[in-house]
């Protein structure tokens, strides 16, 4: 009978066997610096699948997101840096001593005390390399993401409101710093305001247990959607976007939108 162990060990022989002589030429030639994009677009298309509430699509993405840390090993081991076996040990270790409350005997009363306890114990593995109560956040995360994660390091240590409605004035405050700026000619000014305002917007949307990665994501899905309907809409009346005018585009869009909330 067959084990996800042996399926996972084809999966490594497989890629030795890429990786060798007679193998894949492609395959032999890669880094860890050429395969960081490929990392990047399977985790985004793990997303997609997610999204899609497609656990067929979601098995195959998931698979080709595997291949990845797979590749990055199998050039580890050739250049006697690591082996896979080791990165295991390693996340096994680390999920073990990160859940004492788990694989030990440590008592936690809520999900808060868990999340700090997480950090405490991260902070203590990394030792001094982590001084700031901001660190530990990849500065390559997408920058909604990356906003998120620092507002909740620093929520974590009371640098924070107490309640949503400074939050949601503070997204006011911006908007309009933002909006005395447009006329000022400082190009630099307004970049920084802009930042200020999508800053703002990302606490807000932690206080509101949003993500504003994902967020954005499905808007720009939504308008994607829409947009195509605007364009099928007038290819089959025989007119092309250049030919239509605005108030025809903004019709077909609200339509799009009726028809949306109609499939709801």
């Amino acid at each position: 009978m067959k084990t996800e162990q042996d399926g996972f060990n084809r999966l490594m022989e497989l890629m030795r066997r890429l990786r060798g002589p007679g193998g894949c030429p492609w395959d032999a030639e890669q880094t860890h610096e050429s395969l960081k994009r490929y990392l990047l677009e399977e985790t985004y298309e793990v997303i997609e699948a997610i999204d899609a509430a497609s656990p067929e699509m979601l098995k195959e993405e998931l698979g080709d997101l595997l291949l990845q840390p797979v590749f990055h090993a199998v050039i580890a081991e050739e250049k006697g840096e690591f082996t896979m076996e080791e990165v295991i040990r390693i996340l096994c270790d680390k999920l073990i001593r990160r859940h004492p409350h788990v694989f030990a005997d440590l008592e936690v009363s809520d999900i808060d005390q868990l999340v700090a306890n997480w950090e405490r114990i991260k902070k203590k593995e990394k030792g001094e390399e982590r001084r700031s109560a901001l660190s530990g956040v990849p500065s390559h995360l997408p920058a909604l993401l990356r906003a998120q994660k620092i507002t909740e390091k620093a929520s974590r240590v009371g640098f924070d409101w107490d309640h949503l409605d400074p939050v949601f004035a503070k997204v006011l405050e911006e908007l309009k710093e933002l909006e005395e700026t447009l006329f000022a000619g400082d190009q630099e000014r307004l970049e920084a305001e802009l930042g200020d305002l999508l800053f703002a917007i990302v606490n807000l949307g932690r206080f509101l247990s949003l993500n504003p990665e994902d967020a954005l994501r499905k808007t720009i899905a939504r308008f994607t959607k829409r947009f195509s309907h605007i364009e099928n809409t007038l290819h089959a009346r025989g007119k092309g976007l250049q030919e239509a005018t605005l108030e025809e585009m903004d019709a077909l869009w609200e339509e799009a939108k009726r028809m949306e909330r109609g499939r709801e």
